[in-house]
């Protein structure tokens, strides 16, 4: 049977700040989905991630299906109602536009959605971020399915011997959706040159050369494109199948060993490095560092199965040892150079009316 997987995520209330949503807000999400998802979707998982609630929705109504879209706007919306009664911090954060338009992207809330044909076992990995933006995915994506130093089905398996397709988008370009396809191995340094640019060029979804089936899906959508001011970071979510002729769900997760560098942290103004965290975790220090949850599950006939807790294992304590440590050396830095994102992912912040007011004192020496 064909089955879509649809991952919908926003902030839409915290307590103490930018640190968890409430247990109450959590269960009036659930309680919604559950009342008004009814007939709509065959089942769904809400999880969140530092103050960013995600629902997980399996169906049968393919990719951008309005009534889906406007059931989780509609959940956010009552989940907001309750962040305002309990006074939450940013209480319908990402909820950007006044009412619903028949999809939630462009509209605030991350979206990563895939259609397929189920497998007899069909396993997947929900990815949901915090406190960074979609590029966040971009080495990942490239290292999962492109690098035999960490898939090493590259090498080994023939299913994946013909590679696969990766459709990038252009962010920056508003107009509209400004995508390229490439293919790996024959075209890798075009690839890499594009993922090097994690705030301009973004993994939309891969896919398998070999059955021409999607791979995975990324959120693609940046906040300050959709409101023309900084609202947040993006916070974004994504959809990768494991096994067979996809990654096995090992090669899927090792490059989130590297902690690499991304943009975030405070005010998503500041590069640190991405932690792997445990399901439901909160975000703290310098209101992150970064953080990425990653959920395996089984999907069979439109049913899912628990949640299994890729992170949570004592391997991923090290890592976030490791981790730790890089976000304390780069914060030692402060605003000095690559500690800080560069002015043009400033632009929408206050600095801008810093620099308007200072501009006029520069003088030209004779």
């Amino acid at each position: 049977m064909k089955t879509t997987l649809s991952i919908i995520k926003a902030d839409i209330g915290s307590i103490g700040g930018h640190i968890m949503p409430s247990k109450k807000l959590i269960k009036r999400v659930i309680e919604f989905v559950e009342s008004e998802g009814k007939g709509l979707v065959s089942d769904f998982f809400v999880s969140h991630t530092g103050d960013d609630i995600a629902i997980l929705f399996a169906h049968t109504n393919g990719v951008g299906f309005e009534k889906l879209h406007k059931l989780a706007w509609d959940a956010f919306l009552a989940g907001t109602q309750v962040a305002k009664k309990q006074g939450l911090y940013g209480a319908g954060q990402d909820l950007l536009k006044d009412s619903f338009s028949g999809n939630v992207k462009g509209m605030g809330p991350a979206v990563a959605e895939m259609e397929f044909e189920e497998r007899p076992n069909e396993p997947f990995v929900m990815f949901a971020a915090d406190k960074t933006d979609p590029g966040a995915y971009n080495l990942p994506l490239y290292l999962m399915f492109c690098d035999p130093m960490y898939n090493s089905g590259l090498i080994l398996s023939p299913n994946m011997a013909k590679g696969f397709k990766f459709v990038i988008m252009d962010v920056e370009h508003t107009e509209g959706d400004k995508v390229i396809e490439l293919n790996a191995p024959e075209e890798l340094y075009d690839i890499a040159a594009l993922l090097r640019d994690n705030e301009r060029y973004v993994v939309e979804s891969v896919w398998s050369r070999e059955t021409g089936e999607i791979a995975a899906a990324a959120c693609t959508s940046r906040l300050h494109n959709i409101a023309g001011k900084y609202t947040g970071k993006d916070d974004p979510v994504m959809l990768v199948r494991c096994q067979g002729p996809f990654p096995a769900t090992g090669e899927v997760l090792a490059p989130f060993n590297i902690g690499h560098y991304v943009a975030g942290f405070m005010r998503g103004s500041h590069t640190g490095p991405l932690m792997p965290v445990k399901m439901n975790s909160s975000v703290s220090y310098f209101d992150g560092p970064p953080v990425v949850s990653a959920m395996g599950f089984c999907v069979h006939e439109g049913k899912l199965t628990e949640a299994a807790d890729c992170f949570d294992h004592p391997y991923w304590d090290y890592i976030r040892n490791n981790v730790s440590r890089k976000a304390t050396e780069i914060r030692q830095q402060g605003f000095s150079g690559a500690a800080m994102l560069p002015y043009s992912e400033l632009e929408y912040g206050g600095i801008v009316k810093k620099m308007e007011k200072l501009e006029p004192k520069f003088k030209v020496r004779g």
